[in-house]
């Protein structure tokens, strides 16, 4: 984990572990170089980091503020996983195919790879607190994901990713749609065929804007809650 990665994880845990209410004023700039031991230009990172996972929010000129969300157990769709969301939750997750393929048209050319190149594929089942949560496809450019085992693939994989080998996620792009389970899927999340699911592809890129994860999931209406987090308005 990179300095200023753990300064977030840090400043995050103390929001969570002391409960801090919505609005409350964070420590200075100077105070969090000091707590820290680190560089001004690390100790911004880290609340930008925080910031972009919608943890605090900055006024200017009077300092950085605690946002809290005010409903528990819902998923945000951001670039950080759910796992990360849901940490008050037991998320687990059984390995159903983990394997290097060459990718398929539509792969190939949402990670902007040649259909020669190799990519991981990982399907999975999520759970949340032993209920079934989705049905998930990745698809993962294998020159910068290079490895991947079943044991990576039941925890974590961006935690993985950004810890163990270093890269820097930035952004993702999301298309929505509503649909109806067909039997495999109905089969997988212990529904019945043509009920309900709410089908996301997403697209992560590193923050030099390289894709890296196609993913495919099928969400469990019946667990699945979700909200979004807007970082402002423009007119």
């Amino acid at each position: 984990m990179l300095k200023y990665q753990q300064i977030a994880y840090d400043i995050q845990q103390d929001i969570e572990n002391n409960d801090l209410p919505q609005g409350t004023k964070l420590p200075v700039l100077e105070t969090l170089m000091s707590q820290y031991k680190a560089s001004k230009s690390t100790v911004i990172k880290a609340l930008s980091l925080l910031e972009r996972k919608g943890l605090v929010y900055q006024v200017r000129g009077s300092g950085i503020f605690v946002r809290r969300r005010n409903r528990k157990g819902y998923i945000s769709f951001s670039n950080h996983g759910f796992s990360d969301e849901l940490r008050e939750f037991d998320i687990t997750s059984k390995v159903l195919d983990l394997e290097i393929r060459k990718p398929l048209a539509e792969v190939a050319s949402n990670l902007k790879i040649n259909p020669e190149d190799d990519v991981y594929y990982v399907k999975r089942i999520r759970y949340i607190n032993g209920q079934t949560l989705c049905l998930e496809e990745s698809y993962y450019n294998k020159e910068i994901v290079t490895y991947l085992n079943n044991e990576i693939a039941t925890g974590s994989i961006f935690d993985y990713i950004s810890n163990a080998l270093g890269a820097k996620i930035g952004f993702s792009d999301l298309y929505m749609h509503i649909q109806k389970l067909n039997e495999s899927e109905a089969q997988f999340l212990g529904l019945q065929k043509g009920d309900p699911k709410l089908f996301v592809e997403t697209i992560f890129y590193l923050n030099n804007g390289q894709p890296f994860d196609f993913s495919r999931i099928t969400y469990n209406y019946e667990q699945a809650q979700f909200f979004f987090q807007s970082t402002g308005y423009s007119l």
